[in-house]
């Protein structure tokens, strides 16, 4: 009985990639879909937009190697309003929480603008459960060093009440991704004070 299982979930998770797969290569696919799940897909595949990475997108590693992403710039940028949150289900299960955002007006963060393409944020939505049950996406006015202000999509999930600890693999990835990137001193210190999960 539990082959059985655990095959019939192997099938379900290689449906679900080749089904996304297949998303990322039809742009009119991908509206339709989008659409189902009660968001919507804008512009043109080749139009440039603003995405900004809190978690382990700021590390070369998660953003550029594995998922493939090729920004065509980057800087550092903050933005009021909102918190910093591990408040997510992550795998293995109870055992690691990822970085999500949730508003809230007397704060603020920090983390990494790219400017990539729409069919790039497509990809990288694919690779992100998006649209889905958990994140989705958000439009927020991020500001850089320099006071220029963009309108940025980031990620941002219901998440649990309360937050947990995420793996040390993958807080690291926050930490070093922050430090390379130049971000503040004193962003990079809430980092380190994050406790991780103990292993």
């Amino acid at each position: 009985m539990r082959a059985i299982t655990s095959r019939l979930t192997a099938q379900r998770r290689s449906f679900r990639l080749r089904w996304r797969r297949l998303l990322t290569k039809s742009w009119i696919l991908s509206r339709w879909h989008y659409r189902w799940h009660g968001q919507v897909l804008t512009g043109r595949p080749s139009d440039p937009v603003w995405y900004l990475a809190y978690g382990s997108n700021m590390h070369h590693s998660a953003f550029r190697e594995r998922r493939g992403m090729r920004p065509s710039e980057w800087r550092i940028a903050r933005i009021k309003g909102y918190r910093l949150r591990f408040n997510l289900e992550g795998r293995p299960k109870g055992r690691a929480a990822p970085a999500n955002i949730c508003p809230d007006p007397g704060c603020e963060m920090w983390g990494v603008l790219y400017r990539i393409t729409r069919r790039e944020l497509l990809r990288l939505d694919a690779t992100e459960g998006v649209p889905g049950r958990h994140y989705r996406h958000v439009l927020v006015p991020a500001e850089d060093p320099d006071g220029n202000i963009v309108t940025a999509v980031t990620y941002m999930a219901r998440g649990l009440d309360a937050d947990r600890a995420p793996s040390f693999r993958y807080i690291s990835l926050l930490r070093d991704g922050a430090r390379a990137h130049g971000l503040p001193e004193a962003w990079v210190q809430y980092l380190e004070s994050v406790e991780p999960h103990a292993e």
